[in-house]
């Protein structure tokens, strides 16, 4: 392919990605106020729309409509940048995460991926460790205690949690001994998921993740009996829905990443063995992908209604004294396995 096919290919790509986010984010709010509805015992939306369906639609309105308040004390400029950081970041982040193999396309092999690099995994990290900025900028320039302590609150969190994380991952390097995101969904053919595999690198992973996208219980940064409404409580209007929408987007990312790292990405164990067309083997592969996410996205919100808030100190020794050493095992786990039974 010429470098224009390329890069036509690639932006149709990024903008069915974007479509994608954006729809799935609206009615994951949606999906989000109806399960809290079923804990609680309650209806939830039911008004705007059959079962309450173009409420998402109905919030943004309303955003869109009221007032974009700044304190006279805030920094206007920092303060601005915040929320649009947040979204790029949120949306940056997805350009590595594949959601199924290859497929023949107008006489084309196009990689359902916008971006197949090397180096996807650490693309990933160091993005959302940049994603704390937003955090702590939207804290520090609004001009109130309550924004200061939940950026600070959030930069302390990160740093804690992203350190499990990384040692999470160094399990599934180790068995893939790649940082292609491709690669590793390809090793995890059959039933090898790391799951199975390391499940204790799969666990430590998925609390991290509830605290980098700061999910219930892990959601200190904004904890409203205590801060209000933490980092954007001077934000309001489009910008204080950049941070909701951000804040979405980056569960989606971190369901995705799961998936891809853990649960065998698109792979469906021995679908190639029943003797299915390889157009339909595809399709199955794909929804599979989409399926395994929904799931996890249903567990983000469950916990969310499930769970109370921990105590910042309790957050802090569960990162440190307990998700870091279970992560080092994990590790040490893996190589054993590997030196001992060659997997």
């Amino acid at each position: 392919m010429t470098l224009l096919e390329i890069a036509i290919i690639s932006l149709i790509k990024i903008v069915i990605i974007i479509t994608i986010v954006f729809l799935t984010v609206a009615y994951l709010v949606y999906f989000e106020r109806k399960i809290s509805a079923w804990a609680q015992n309650r209806l939830g939306p039911n008004r705007v729309g059959w079962k309450g369906v173009l409420q998402p639609f109905a919030d943004v309105l309303k955003l869109l409509l009221k007032e974009d308040v700044v304190p006279e004390v805030a920094d206007r400029r920092i303060h601005a940048l915040a929320p649009m950081l947040a979204l790029f970041v949120a949306f940056t982040t997805y350009a590595v995460i594949p959601i199924g193999p290859e497929v023949e396309m107008f006489g084309y092999t196009i990689p359902l991926v916008v971006a197949d690099v090397n180096m996807g995994v650490l693309y990933i990290l160091a993005m959302t460790s940049v994603g704390v900025y937003a955090i702590t900028f939207a804290g520090w320039s609004s001009g109130s205690k309550y924004s200061l302590l939940g950026g600070i609150r959030s930069s302390a969190q990160m740093i804690s949690y992203e350190i499990s994380m990384g040692f999470s991952i160094g399990g599934v390097i180790l068995l893939s001994e790649s940082l292609r995101p491709i690669a590793i969904v390809e090793s995890q053919s059959g039933l090898m998921w790391n799951a199975f595999i390391q499940p204790i690198g799969f666990f430590t992973f998925l609390i991290s993740a509830f605290a980098e996208t700061n999910r219930l219980p892990f959601d200190l940064p904004e904890a409203e009996p205590e801060l209000v409404g933490g980092f954007h409580t001077e934000y309001s209007s489009m910008k204080f829905a950049g941070f909701f929408l951000a804040e979405y987007a980056n569960m989606i990312i971190a369901a995705a990443f799961i998936v891809t790292l853990y649960l065998g990405g698109w792979q469906i164990p021995f679908i190639e063995t029943i003797g299915l067309s390889e157009t339909l083997v595809t399709i199955l592969q794909v929804a599979s992908f989409f399926v395994k996410m929904g799931m996890l996205l249903f567990f983000f919100i469950w916990v969310r209604w499930s769970i109370p808030r921990f105590r910042y100190d309790q957050l802090m020794n569960y990162g440190w004294k307990v998700m870091f050493p279970l992560s080092l095992i994990n590790i040490i786990w893996v190589a054993v396995l590997i030196m001992v039974f060659g997997i």
